[in-house]
């Protein structure tokens, strides 16, 4: 559970950090970037969360 938590903060620390160079350099790539990982990072969560969710139903 740990392994996960620290691994959701990396990639959204990844995502801040690509959305800050593109506040300061302006190229649009950074800003691309951060939006594929923070995409992910949520489809990943909601998964994460909904196996949860099933395990405690069943």
């Amino acid at each position: 559970m740990a392994l996960f938590r620290g691994l959701f903060f990396v990639l959204l620390l990844g995502a801040a950090i690509s959305f800050a160079l593109y506040a300061v350099t302006g190229q649009s790539k950074y800003r691309k970037f951060g939006l594929r990982i923070v995409i992910g990072t949520l489809l990943a969560a909601f998964g994460f969360f909904a196996v949860l969710i099933v395990q405690r139903i069943a």
